[in-house]
């Protein structure tokens, strides 16, 4: 697999008679100078900003309210679990990413940090953020963030991402555990209004994954991983995006089901639902590119609507009728 010119930093000597090529790997590179930004991109700040907001939505929805201190411990330590996460699946597709349009530019395959510091950061945050949720917060949340962190890398990152294109399928349970790290973080277990919310997301995750796949399918095929677009083809994986969105609607109702919302988020919920079938309906309809990108971006919308609104109906339900 070839991979981009300026990721190997080729110096190439001339003699009369022949020209040397040499290359990282007989010489090492100099450590880059530290960059905050560049630390900062391997906690992959967008997808942690999800998984906090999801997670404190968790913690908030509990049947037993956190005191506000242990709140911020625990939101904190989730976001440094999910950076933690996030920094090591950077350290192992650095040479998936280095031939990727969309992540070439990251700091190790861009050179602009070592593999081996990307490493040490990463194993470093985990443990810190595990541990102090342990002694801080709980034992259960504590768990949970543990297990997260170690399916999202393992079972994800390691077994599933290079092996199957149900690898967001399987591997989007840990993207899904945050609330339930909240959850339990809040009330030191878990219940049925976690597992709600974990099936929200769960469900939610394969239209919102393929929905990206579809429309930057070259590079997937480039660093051959076997996302659903190029093993099973577009139109199969349009077909399947609409499944999971007919899943993902009811299945927002859920917490409706478990009680701890009630009518208003019902509302919300089937506006919303009615919105990702309707974009998920022209992804299949359309062969073009654009809708699938609309929808990639309005998923994620619609995560952050569906979830503030159990937050607002939590509100709703706190005011005492005159």
């Amino acid at each position: 697999m070839n991979r981009p010119q300026e990721e190997y930093d080729v110096t190439t000597v001339r003699s009369d008679t022949a020209r040397v090529a040499i290359s990282p790997t007989a010489a090492e590179r100099p450590e880059p100078r530290f960059h905050l930004r560049d630390y900062a991109i391997l906690l992959k700040p967008r997808v942690m900003s999800l998984v906090v907001f999801t997670a404190l939505v968790g913690l908030l929805l509990a049947p037993t309210p956190a005191d506000p201190l242990t709140a911020i411990i625990a939101v904190t330590c989730i976001a440094l679990g999910a950076g933690a996460a996030g920094a090591i699946n950077m350290w192992y597709d650095r040479d998936i990413d280095s031939v990727m349009q969309r992540t070439m530019n990251r700091p190790l395959p861009a050179g602009r940090l070592q593999p081996r510091t990307a490493l040490v950061f990463g194993v470093t945050l985990a443990c810190a953020s595990v541990a102090a949720m342990a002694f801080l917060v709980n034992v259960a949340a504590a768990a949970l963030l543990a297990v997260t962190i170690g399916y999202y890398v393992f079972i994800y990152t390691v077994w599933l991402k290079r092996r199957t294109p149900q690898n967001i399928v399987i591997g989007g349970a840990s993207g899904a555990l945050p609330p339930m790290i909240g959850w339990a973080a809040a009330s030191g277990d878990i219940g049925w209004g976690a597992v709600a919310l974990f099936m929200i997301i769960f469900l939610w995750t394969p239209p919102h994954s393929w929905a990206l796949a579809l429309f930057r399918k070259s590079d997937y095929d480039r660093a051959g991983v076997p996302m659903m677009p190029v093993v099973a083809g577009e139109r199969s994986t349009r077909v399947q995006v609409l499944a999971y969105t007919c899943l993902l609607v009811p299945a927002s109702f859920l917490p409706i089901a478990t009680g701890i919302s009630h009518w208003p988020y019902g509302v919300a919920a089937a506006v919303l639902g009615a919105m990702m079938l309707r974009h998920a309906w022209r992804v299949l309809r359309d062969d073009g590119m654009r809708t699938a990108r609309t929808l990639f971006f309005f998923s994620i919308v619609y995560l952050f609507l569906i979830f503030t609104s159990l937050l607002l109906d939590r509100a709703l339900a706190t005011i005492p009728l005159v």
